[in-house]
């Protein structure tokens, strides 16, 4: 048999919403960090200016505060800056946002990485020679069972077999290589012959 099991399209649009979601978490927090709370920081320094001496004791200007409100729609508007009341962004909350931006674009970039290396793997049925995504080859005579039991929920079979007087099993992903259940049914089928052969007849 011939089957080249490549890399199934299922698989890498799960791969791609999957490196979507890492980098858009990433690209939002270090967005806050870099350059919205900076802007916002800015703002409310500027505020604070605006409503010093208007303001009881140790009060922060906020939004509920009606003469924090109108001074800043008029100083808004004026300068062409957002109506919202501008909340204080300490070095902590900004240098927390960075942070976290930073090692989700880390690990997004690192997903993306390996997804791309992840592409250059496949599995093969060459002949009688089963060449897995780690590159292991086994022959297809040599499996003595299969393992179906992530089968249904994952499209996962392990092909249980023997080398050198030692058992080893070979992971045959349907799911991420698309082509690997016909080397599955092969390989079942080679087993159930073998095992009909070596059953006596049941008298009639």
């Amino acid at each position: 048999m011939n089957i080249h099991a490549r890399i199934s399209k299922e698989w890498r649009q799960r791969m791609i919403f999957m490196a979507m979601m890492l980098n858009g978490s990433g690209l939002w927090f270090c967005y806050d960090g870099f350059i919205a709370w900076p802007a916002q920081e800015q703002n409310y320094q500027r505020l604070v200016t605006l409503t010093a001496g208007t303001l009881a004791g140790e009060e922060k200007p906020t939004d509920k505060n009606p003469n924090v409100v109108r001074a800043w729609a008029t100083y808004a508007a004026a300068n062409k800056l957002p109506e919202k009341i501008p909340k204080h962004r300490s070095p902590g909350d900004l240098s927390g946002q960075r942070t976290i931006g930073s090692i989700f674009m880390f690990i997004g970039l690192t997903f993306i990485g390996w997804v791309v290396l992840q592409h250059r793997r496949s599995v093969r049925a060459d002949g009688d020679i089963i060449t897995g995504a780690n590159g292991v080859k086994v022959h297809l005579d040599s499996i003595i069972d299969m393992d179906r039991r992530k089968w249904v929920t994952k499209g996962i079979a392990y092909a249980l077999y023997e080398e050198n007087g030692k058992k080893h099993r070979l992971c045959l992903d349907d799911h991420k290589f698309a082509g690997c259940e016909a080397i599955i049914k092969e390989a079942e089928s080679r087993i159930a012959a073998r095992n009909a052969a070596v059953t006596p007849p049941i008298p009639g």
